[in-house]
C-alpha cells in the first residue's frame, strides 16, 4: 500500500516538474517585442522664399529591392547586410520617403498642395517629382547613404529636368532611432536639391 501512495506521488511531482519546466522554457524562448519606426520631415527646414505656392504630386517612388521590406534592412560589411526581424517600417519604405520629400518640398516651397496622391487636378498647373532611390544604405553607429535620382516635370507642356543628390549623414549614436533620424536629414538635403530645381524652372 504504501508503495503504490508513493509511486503516485512520485507521479504527480514529476508531472507538476513536467509543467513547470515546460513553462519556464516557453518564457526563455519568447521573442522580444517589435519595434515599429517611420520616417519624419525635417522640423528644421525653413522656406526658400517661393513666390507664390505650387501644386506637385511627388511620384512614383522607387527603392532598391534589398530595402523593399518591411523589416529595417543595415549593412555590417562590404557585401554583407542584416535584416532586423524586430526593427520594422510602420509603413512601406517607398511610400514613407515620398511622404516624407512631399512634406519637406512643402515647407520649402511656401506650398499646402504638395501630396504623394495625383489628385483631380488641372494638369495645367501641377508639377510632377519621380524619385528613384539607388541606395539607401544604413550603418549603424556611424552613417546613412541616400543616393536618389529624380525627375522635375513642369506643369502642361513644360520641360523635364533632371538632377542626382547623394547625402550622407553621421548617425548621432548607438540604436535605431538616431539611424532613422539621419535618415530624415538626408531626405531633406535631396528635398532642397528639387525645391532648387522648381525655382529654377519657372513656368512659361
Amino acid at each position: 500500500m504504501r508503495d503504490t501512495m508513493a509511486s503516485r506521488f512520485l507521479a504527480r511531482f514529476a508531472a507538476v516538474l513536467m509543467v513547470a519546466l515546460a513553462g519556464a522554457l516557453l518564457g526563455a524562448c519568447k521573442s522580444p517585442p517589435t519595434n515599429f519606426y517611420t520616417l519624419s520631415p525635417d522640423e528644421s527646414l525653413s522656406s526658400t522664399g517661393a513666390s507664390r505656392p505650387i501644386a506637385a504630386v511627388i511620384g512614383p517612388v522607387t527603392i532598391p529591392g534589398v530595402v523593399d521590406r518591411p523589416q529595417i534592412v543595415t549593412r555590417i560589411g562590404d557585401n554583407e547586410v542584416a535584416v532586423n526581424e524586430f526593427d520594422q517600417w510602420a509603413q512601406p519604405l517607398g511610400g514613407g520617403i515620398g511622404r516624407v520629400i512631399a512634406a519637406d518640398l512643402g515647407v520649402l516651397l511656401n506650398s499646402q498642395q504638395i501630396s504623394v496622391f495625383d489628385a483631380v487636378r488641372d494638369p495645367a498647373v501641377v508639377w510632377h517629382v519621380r524619385i528613384d532611390v539607388m541606395r539607401f544604405e544604413s550603418v549603424p553607429g556611424r552613417d546613412v547613404t541616400v543616393d536618389v535620382i529624380w525627375a522635375v516635370r513642369a506643369p502642361g507642356k513644360g520641360r523635364t529636368v533632371t538632377g542626382r543628390s547623394v547625402a550622407r549623414e553621421t548617425v548621432s549614436g548607438p540604436g535605431i532611432e538616431p539611424l532613422i533620424a539621419a535618415h530624415d536629414r538626408a531626405l531633406a538635403s535631396v528635398s532642397r536639391d528639387i525645391a532648387a530645381a522648381v525655382q529654377a524652372n519657372p513656368v512659361r
